[in-house]
């Protein structure tokens, strides 16, 4: 028979004393918990419940809520990363050059009640100069900015079905995706509810943002030559000059 280590109780003499069951060492060793303020993929839940947990986790999670179902991000990967610097730093020169215009990055979006996506960038008109968003009290866009983008890669299926779908819904007016495997760039008119094709240039002509001009291949092959240089001939156009006339007082 083999020997029982010492060290361990002898299971069979165990017996519980109900009258010492508030002795804190009789504590089981792995205590039951029931967290309720975690969040997980498949998760359904309200706007507001999801912001309240959200706001309890720490860095780096990741999680947004699309169309009231929860989506926890899985860790970037470095394709990710490659697409969306030139993207970023496209938008950031287009707002240099637009006053009147934001561009940002990763930022909390509070779209509607079942709704809290954190788009990889994202293009607004500031609500001071007649935008559709706004900015809440403690800091967070509220309502749809007028384009988002996202980098597609292990989130692809996600961002071409219920993240459109939800953007569409709350007045999103165009939209991109990049699918960084592809080398591709899905373009949508969420306005027209539409899929849009890329002209023969392979120059995408922001509908909603005059002058931002994106070269779908010097992106993907990373020339910031060919990507700056087609920004500029977008932004030498009479369209851009017309917009920037449009932004150029505040409104009410």
């Amino acid at each position: 028979m083999a020997k029982r280590n010492a060290a361990w109780p002898d299971l069979r003499r165990m017996r519980l004393d109900m009258s010492t069951a508030h002795d804190s060492s009789l504590t089981p060793f792995f205590p039951v918990q029931f967290a309720s303020t975690e969040l997980h993929s498949g998760d359904r839940m309200s706007r507001a419940e999801f912001h309240e947990r959200y706001a309890k986790t720490a860095d780096p999670f990741r999680a947004e809520l699309i169309g009231g179902t929860v989506y926890v991000a899985s860790p970037s990967r470095a394709l990710h990363a490659l697409g969306f610097t030139p993207l970023l730093t496209l938008c950031g020169l287009y707002e240099s050059r637009t006053p009147g215009v934001e561009a940002g990055a990763e930022a909390t979006v509070q779209l509607g009640p079942d709704s809290e996506p954190q788009p990889d960038i994202f293009v607004r008109i500031r609500p001071d100069r007649g935008g559709q968003s706004g900015t809440s009290p403690d800091g967070y866009i509220t309502g749809a900015p007028e384009l988002l983008i996202e980098i597609a890669h292990s989130s692809r299926s996600i961002d071409l079905h219920a993240k459109r779908d939800d953007y569409r819904r709350y007045g999103v007016r165009e939209y991109l995706v990049v699918s960084v495997e592809e080398r591709k760039v899905f373009w949508f008119d969420l306005a027209a509810d539409e899929p849009l094709t890329i002209a023969p240039d392979n120059i995408i002509r922001v509908r909603t943002f005059p002058g931002l001009w994106i070269d779908e291949a010097a992106l993907f092959e990373r020339d910031f030559t060919r990507l700056f240089a087609a920004l500029e001939r977008g932004l030498a156009t009479a369209d851009h000059a017309a917009f920037r006339d449009t932004l150029a007082k505040p409104q009410a």
